[in-house]
């Protein structure tokens, strides 16, 4: 493969490079850290393997100083972002801000680390997802001897949350409307979402895409990279509240909270989400969050910040709201 820019079919500093002749090249998302003891939080993590066959693995965290006996806690299944293309569980950026996470929430998380686009198209991702939801819900089964040992010690399966930014929170989207159509609805309770900087889009601007051209034809291309398909960015992959996509009114939980950042020209695809969502036949609580003068998922990439600490505070706080609160339902 060369170097040169004519060569170059697909540009996306500081990510990737497409070339010409169907070659990817990952600048970013690729560096990697081991699990083990987070000094700075004590929270502790490994790595599992979920699916020998397909390799689907995950990265679970939990504080360190749990027993077995202690009062069981949360897990949130966390789907990182990365436009189903870049990064991984295992990306120094995500496992900071997970082990950030776990320690100012006192829950476990799972981190799924699954399959990307182009060398396993989509909907893989998906599919990867669900097969790890599948896996923390076969948990409440009798013990067959394959049970992860963190998972049956120390959480509780009737506190279960999803969690995702960006392409992540899209994926957690997808599996809640699916939750509701299949036999997992009967064994796995989902009592919330919490969305981070949520990737959805469409074909037809709305809001700051009118005046930000250059990043919604970026996004436009993404997007059309990641999924070449004749439906384009409204795709009901991408675009929630296309007519093939489903009702958000089957959305298999009690509760989403949906963060946002001023700077990020997804945004409005956020604040849009929310408005549709509150004014549709979904029975839960909507919230949302706005963090003033920041961009796409920057509590990622600069986690100390003041903001960042805030939105982590705020998502905790989201995913302790105790499973007994009820939720008016007419």
């Amino acid at each position: 493969m060369g170097s040169n820019d004519s060569e170059v079919a697909l540009d996306l500093v500081p990510w990737l490079k497409v070339y010409k002749d169907g070659t990817l090249e990952r600048i970013a998302g690729v560096e990697v850290v081991p699990p083990g003891l987070d000094p700075e939080t004590n929270v502790l993590s490994k790595d599992i393997v979920i699916i020998p066959e397909t390799g689907l693995s995950a990265r679970i965290y939990r504080p360190n100083n749990l027993a077995a006996e202690d009062q069981k806690l949360p897990v949130a299944v966390y789907f990182h972002g990365g436009a189903f293309c870049v990064a991984s569980p295992a990306f120094p950026c995500y496992h900071t801000s997970l082990n950030k996470l776990v320690a100012e929430a006192n829950i476990v998380a799972m981190s799924v680390g699954y399959r990307l686009v182009p060398e396993h198209p989509l909907p893989t991702a998906y599919e990867d997802s669900w097969a790890a939801l599948q896996w923390v819900a076969s948990h409440k089964e009798e013990e067959d001897g394959k049970h992860e040992a963190w998972v049956k010690d120390y959480v509780d399966l009737d506190q279960v949350f999803l969690v995702g930014d960006s392409a992540g929170a899209n994926i957690a989207h997808h599996l809640a409307l699916r939750i509701k159509e299949s036999d997992l609805d009967q064994n796995l309770k989902i009592l919330g979402i919490g969305m981070i900087h949520p990737y959805f889009w469409g074909t037809n601007p709305i809001g700051s895409e009118f005046t930000d051209r250059l990043r919604k034809e970026l996004v436009d291309r993404w997007w059309l990279y990641v999924c070449p398909s004749d439906k384009g960015c409204d795709d009901p992959l991408i675009n929630p509240f296309v007519e093939e996509s489903p009702d958000p009114a089957g959305l298999a939980c009690d509760r989403i909270l949906v963060i946002v950042a001023e700077k990020d020209i997804l945004k409005d695809r956020g604040r849009f989400y929310y408005d549709k969502l509150v004014k549709s036949g979904w029975k839960g609580k909507a919230e949302i969050m706005e963090t003033e003068g920041e961009d796409h998922v920057f509590h990622i990439f600069n986690p100390d910040s003041d903001k960042a600490k805030s939105l982590i505070k705020r998502l905790a706080s989201f995913l302790n709201q105790e499973k007994e609160t009820p939720v008016d339902v007419e």
